[in-house]
């Protein structure tokens, strides 16, 4: 096991945990938790608006959907703990909406793991299940939501990292340059340029340009990761379909959270919700130095 991430301390590896536990995010949860020696918190949001459905048997209604909760929690659990006997697990059942709930989760979490049931758009702003994308978009601490397993065939193996060159994207790039340290594995910068952006600079002076604003925006976060093996790729065209392209193969693709635009023009907010859709890779994001939000603090779990 390696030291824990220098920038959220040691709080838990939070995994949201639904009825029917995916056990690719279970898996990838219980093996991020080993590698940083940290506890792994399974968490299952009950939410309490159900009881307004079926106000003549609540009792009965709202017992029922704790059961399913805690078998959910057990089931996960086990598979955790088959994969590393020696983890320290917590369980927890709250009573809110899946989303708030998480939210509140990671104020003091490392990181949080979700699996994903690809909703589509309209799925995604009606359902109370609608849980990786406003997640991501809100959490205090980085989220990976795992809709496969990381491609360890690939020799060597990467981590994919989009760069635009603002504070957001220069935090992906530290989160993405320490994963790669923990599996051994290389990262590539990926600066993605819409087409048609480049103005009238000649095009090969725009891209040498460009690579050199890559490899220092990189060079600060690298230094802390001497040991990682660090590749620059200046791509033109679509951000999310170049970056899911570049992550075929890869362990996961890294992306900063409502990015400024930086030097690329390019708003990396909408990467994100993008990739969420496209990539077949686990998908992190993480949010910029400035993001804060309401400190929720998390409730002690039952201890497994």
């Amino acid at each position: 096991m390696t030291a824990t991430s220098p920038d959220r301390g040691n709080g838990p590896i939070v995994l949201g945990v639904d009825t029917e536990p995916g056990p690719l995010a279970t898996a990838w949860a219980a093996d991020e938790a080993d590698r940083r020696g940290l506890q792994l918190r399974l968490v299952h949001a009950l939410p309490s608006v159900a009881r307004e459905f079926r106000p003549f048997d609540e009792g009965q209604y709202h017992k029922a959907l704790r059961e399913r909760a805690d078998q959910a929690l057990t089931r996960a659990a086990a598979e955790a703990r088959a994969r590393h006997p020696d983890l320290t697990i917590t369980t927890a059942v709250t009573e809110d909406v899946p989303a708030p709930a998480l939210c509140r989760e990671s104020a003091q979490a490392t990181l949080v793991v979700l699996g994903t049931r690809r909703l589509n758009r309209i799925e995604e702003v009606l359902s109370l299940s609608s849980v990786a994308v406003p997640v991501s978009a809100q959490a205090h601490c980085p989220v990976a939501v795992v809709p496969g397993p990381e491609h360890i065939t690939q020799a060597p193996p990467y981590v994919v990292v989009g760069v635009d060159g603002s504070p957001a994207s220069e935090a992906a790039v530290r989160f993405a340059l320490d994963l790669a340290a923990r599996r051994g594995a290389d990262v590539r910068a990926v600066l993605v340029r819409r087409r048609g952006l480049l103005g009238p600079f000649d095009p090969h002076t725009a891209e040498a340009h460009l690579r050199e604003l890559l490899i220092g925006a990189t060079a600060r976060p690298q230094a802390l990761h001497a040991g990682v093996r660090l590749t620059h790729e200046v791509l033109h065209g679509h951000p999310v379909e170049d970056l899911a392209r570049a992550a075929e193969h890869a362990l996961a693709v890294v992306v900063g959270r409502r990015g400024g635009g930086g030097f690329t023009g390019m708003r990396l907010g909408s990467v994100p919700h993008g990739l969420l859709h496209r990539a077949d890779c686990p998908v992190v994001t993480v949010p910029g130095p400035s993001e804060k939000g309401t400190d929720h603090r998390a409730s002690p779990g039952r201890l497994l």
